[in-house]
């Protein structure tokens, strides 16, 4: 199965689902309507797509719920103009369901944070349309730019 997660940068979330079981983690854009854009021009905000993660997992490993519960673990859930020093509607954070499962499950999950935090969420959970692969030199950044993506987690914040 497949799940998709904006979480702001997309070098800064791959990572966290190689650890919990999930097949793949691919780099993309989703949410906007342009066919096919490219990183310079989500970047520049000008394609209404976010930085999004494609996760091929197996639910017989990992359920639906883990996968949002890991990501609301890892990101920002409040910062609605972006996440850490990333900002733009490109860095917001969404969940892109598939099903009214999926929408049923993520929303169960923000309403339980927003009732222990106090704070109102900022996630957009809309109805996934398209996945458009990112280019090659953004698959696996942290493996193939280990010391630059470790400068990029300290510098955003991410890691302390």
């Amino acid at each position: 199965m497949k799940a998709y997660f904006a979480g702001g940068c997309f070098w800064c979330v791959t990572p966290i689902y190689k650890v919990y079981g999930v097949d793949s983690v691919v780099c993309g854009y989703s949410g906007g309507d342009e066919v096919n854009p490219t990183y310079e021009d989500v970047k520049a905000q000008k394609t209404g797509h976010r930085e999004t993660i494609e996760l091929d997992y197996d639910p017989a490993n990992v359920g639906y719920d883990m996968l949002v519960d890991i990501y609301l673990a890892n990101v920002d859930p409040f910062d609605g103009e972006g996440q850490f020093i990333d900002k733009g509607f490109s860095y917001t954070l969404a969940i892109y369901y598939q099903s009214e499962e999926e929408l049923s499950i993520a929303k169960a999950k923000i309403a339980e944070l927003e009732a222990q935090s106090g704070k109102k969420a900022q996630i957009a959970l809309e109805p996934f349309k398209f996945f458009y692969k990112a280019e090659e030199e953004h698959q696996d950044y942290y493996l193939k730019n280990p010391e630059a993506f470790e400068k990029e987690m300290k510098e955003s914040g991410r890691v302390k």
